[in-house]
């Protein structure tokens, strides 16, 4: 399973791995979505610590997942991004969007 989620009181954590591409980020999206729905968090963290590769497929999963959160008045941060996936994000703007936390997007 490329997606382990871990559903606190006040935030679900995303655990990340494998390659997020046009194959998987839609099965992503799926469970991350039905986690953040179920338990309306008011954080939701990505953790790409275990992620090997990232196409535009896993700027728009973020993008997607950043809407969800913001429609529900919440937030979302990214941990632990491996420095070349970093830069893909930075590149995208994608710092700019997530709350600051440890080991967060690196360059």
């Amino acid at each position: 399973m490329p997606v382990e989620i871990d559903i606190d009181e006040s935030y679900v954590t995303a655990y990340l791995s494998g390659e997020i591409d046009h194959h998987s980020a839609g099965e992503l999206r799926k469970k991350i979505d039905a986690a953040v729905e179920m338990s309306y968090p008011q954080l939701l963290i990505l953790d790409f610590g275990a992620v090997t590769f990232m196409d535009s497929s896993g700027i728009g999963l973020v993008m997607g997942r950043y809407k969800l959160m913001s429609d529900l008045g919440g937030a979302i941060t990214i941990q632990n991004a491996p420095k070349a996936i970093g830069k893909v994000m930075r590149m995208a703007g994608i710092e700019k969007l997530v709350a600051e936390r440890k080991g967060n997007i690196k360059a």
